[in-house]
């Protein structure tokens, strides 16, 4: 034998034993993976959990459905049984999990159709999807599918598929299950249900969302008109029966009322977090391990609840989110005043003005392009701004005599004048893309944009403020860790997110800005309201006192409080951030402060750091209350003595020598000017 036929023959035995060696692999892990389904598959004939959600300690906290209540197959009215069959899976006696017609008809639809897809999927597979895949649609799923429907059928019988598969579908509005859907829509059981009322609920299993009697109750009639002539159609029932059915008058109760409000914005918003991630499917025996804390949720809901109270507004609403600074772990979420009487979320859902909680951002952006807490903004009785119904002042009316004041004075007072005069010299562009990197995008370009008149949700508002005690990372908020499958396999997993957004040493500026705002500026009430320890934070309003905000930080901790009305209108008289927020977030502080201690945010080693007057902002003189203001590379450092204080007779004459010197040099330019 030549040597390149020796070389091809062993080319040839490599390319074999790889091929081999690949197949063993395959064949293993397909085999691990039947065996395991199959044991599980086994063990429904014992019943079927139900997906649990974990709190941030490992503890059971509460079931996807907490609703959910399994009939046997005999206390389902048969027009139901029949109806499902007709319309989702008329073979279902007759193909063993998986429908070759079927699949080869909705294929065959599939190409020739502009119109959209048609499913083959059988009940059995829709019931192995249910219990076992996530809601994506590729080859990989629908083999998975298929297999599991096959092993559906070689474990359990018909009936026990059809009896598993009417208590776990998903029938929309939260619910599972035929037999809570049928008291929720109709008042009655299931099994007393009539061929109208069956027919309308099997046609909900193809759309829920498009089909939900409490919302598109006119599709979900039409589509049961389709389903009673696909039972005509099968035989199940006849004409007659069709067209007494078409005239039945159905009428649906109103939407169900929360049975239990605890925490109820919370297990809302981790239950649509979850079907973001796999639609409408409902996997028993999962676990979906969160980042939330019972015990500041409670926290949380008790100090919205007792300040609503306090306020005494009909119809007043309250948000209130808690979010661990350092990682992003939502610990809180309360999205209204009460989740028995409003669901709707605002937390999340509802868009407001920010006000003057918006402003840190621009005194952020002033910091990263070279100012310093202690820069002056001037000019400040000469803001106009040409607007489109005239001429804009925006003056405050406590401050209608100064014409100056540093950048950490204006902060703490909230002064409008400064903020927007700040804007203007900046230019709206590093304002709207650090608003927009720290997760509020879409702010409008305008002069009004320093005093918050774009549109935000609390939640992304607080999420932002995580830059200040992160030192300039911006961190996701995230409510879901992990999910796992039943054989306890991670399948989900949403890691935190940090990304550097502010320089550590602008970031810790603001983080002395904001807490000098609660130590002395428009958030001092929260001293007085109990709340200890170095915390930071920004009132907000808006016109005419619509919205109220509160958002602060510690070490630890980022929360935001919003008060308004759903239909925008005046909250009170002096309904401010201070006096309607600001209570809440305070009381909340106070309550979790052993849960989530407060500790010193330590400035970056290489901020310089300078005694100054507290009140001129200038090097101080004996008698001065000082401070500790921390420079950047580049910053001005002020070298001028405080006007305010007297000081020492040294001080006094190195004061007035300084001044003559000034005046002096300004006169010299002056002549040879």
């Amino acid at each position: 034998m030549r040597v390149a036929d020796l070389r091809a023959l062993s080319r040839r035995d490599w390319l074999v034993a790889a091929a081999g060696g690949i197949a063993l692999v395959l064949l293993t892990m397909a085999t691990v993976w039947t065996a395991r389904h199959a044991w599980a598959i086994y063990g429904l004939n014992r019943g079927v959990g139900d997906t649990v959600f974990y709190d941030a300690a490992g503890r059971p906290w509460f079931r996807l459905d907490e609703q959910r209540r399994d009939v046997p197959l005999d206390r389902i009215s048969t027009y139901f049984k029949d109806a499902v069959i007709a319309i989702e899976d008329h073979r279902f006696y007759l193909h063993p999990g998986v429908d070759p017609l079927a699949l080869t008809r909705a294929a065959v639809h599939n190409l020739r159709s502009e119109s959209g897809t048609q499913g083959g999927s059988t009940i059995t597979q829709q019931l192995a999807r249910t219990l076992f895949l996530s809601n994506t649609r590729t080859y990989g799923r629908k083999l998975q599918e298929a297999a599991l429907a096959l092993l559906l059928e070689l474990f359990l019988s018909k009936r026990e598929i059809l009896e598993l598969y009417f208590n776990r579908i998903y029938l929309s509005g939260g619910i599972y299950g035929i037999e809570t859907m049928s008291q929720k829509v109709f008042g009655k059981p299931a099994s007393d249900l009539t061929l109208g009322e069956a027919a309308l609920i099997a046609g909900i299993i193809r759309a829920p969302a498009s089909y939900s009697p409490w919302t598109h109750l006119d599709a979900a009639r039409r589509r049961s008109l389709l389903v009673l002539r696909r039972m005509r159609e099968e035989g199940k029932i006849t004409a007659d029966e069709e067209q007494a059915a078409r005239r039945e008058r159905i009428g649906v109760q109103p939407p169900p009322r929360v049975t239990s409000a605890k925490h109820g914005y919370a297990k809302e918003f981790l239950r649509q977090q979850f079907r973001n991630i796999y639609g409408g499917d409902h996997p028993p025996d999962w676990q979906v391990h969160t980042t939330f804390v019972p015990v500041i949720q409670d926290a949380a809901e008790r100090a919205v609840r007792d300040g609503l109270r306090r306020l005494g507004v009909k119809g007043l609403q309250a948000v209130l989110v808690a979010m661990d600074s350092q990682t992003g772990n939502l610990l809180a979420v309360v999205g209204g005043s009460d989740f028995a009487v409003t669901t709707f979320n605002r937390a999340v859902r509802s868009r407001r003005q920010p006000g003057s909680a918006f402003k840190p951002f621009v005194y952020a952006a002033a910091l990263e392009r070279g100012l310093s807490p202690v820069s002056t903004i001037t000019g400040l009785q000469e803001v106009a701004i040409d607007a489109p119904s005239g001429v804009w002042i925006p003056r405050d009316e406590r401050d209608a005599e100064r014409n100056e004041m540093t950048l950490r004075a204006a902060l703490l007072e909230s002064n409008n004048a400064a903020a927007v005069l700040l804007q203007q010299q900046l230019g709206s562009t590093p304002v709207l893309r650090l608003a927009r990197d720290l997760g509020v995008p879409d702010q409008p370009d305008v002069p009004s944009l320093a005093l918050g008149s774009g549109l935000v949700t609390p939640l992304d508002l607080t999420a932002a403020y995580a830059v200040f005690p992160t030192l300039g990372y911006r961190v996701r908020p995230r409510g879901i860790v992990a999910v796992r499958n039943a054989q306890g396999e991670v399948v989900h997993r949403v890691h935190v997110e940090r990304e550097r957004i502010l320089s550590e040493q602008v970031a810790f500026q603001m983080v002395s800005m904001l807490q000098d705002v609660v130590n002395r500026g428009t958030g001092a009430a929260a001293r007085r309201y109990g709340v200890r320890g170095p915390v930071g934070g920004k009132t907000g309003s808006t016109n005419d006192y619509r919205d109220a905000w509160f958002v602060g930080f510690s070490s630890s901790v980022v929360a935001g409080v919003w008060v308004g009305l759903d239909q925008p209108a005046r909250i009170r008289d002096d309904g401010s951030g201070a006096a309607v927020a600001l209570p809440i977030w305070a009381d909340f502080m106070r309550r979790v402060a052993r849960q989530l201690p407060v500790a010193p945010i330590a400035p970056p080693a290489d901020l310089h750091g300078e005694e100054l007057c507290l009140l001129s902002y200038l090097r101080p003189l004996d008698g001065c209350p000082t401070y500790i203001e921390y420079f950047k590379d580049g910053d001005d450092i002020p070298s001028r003595l405080c006007p305010i204080h007297s000081g020492s007779f040294k001080q006094r004459a190195e004061r007035a020598m300084r001044g003559l010197l000034s005046s002096l040099g300004e006169g010299l330019k002056t002549i040879f000017r």
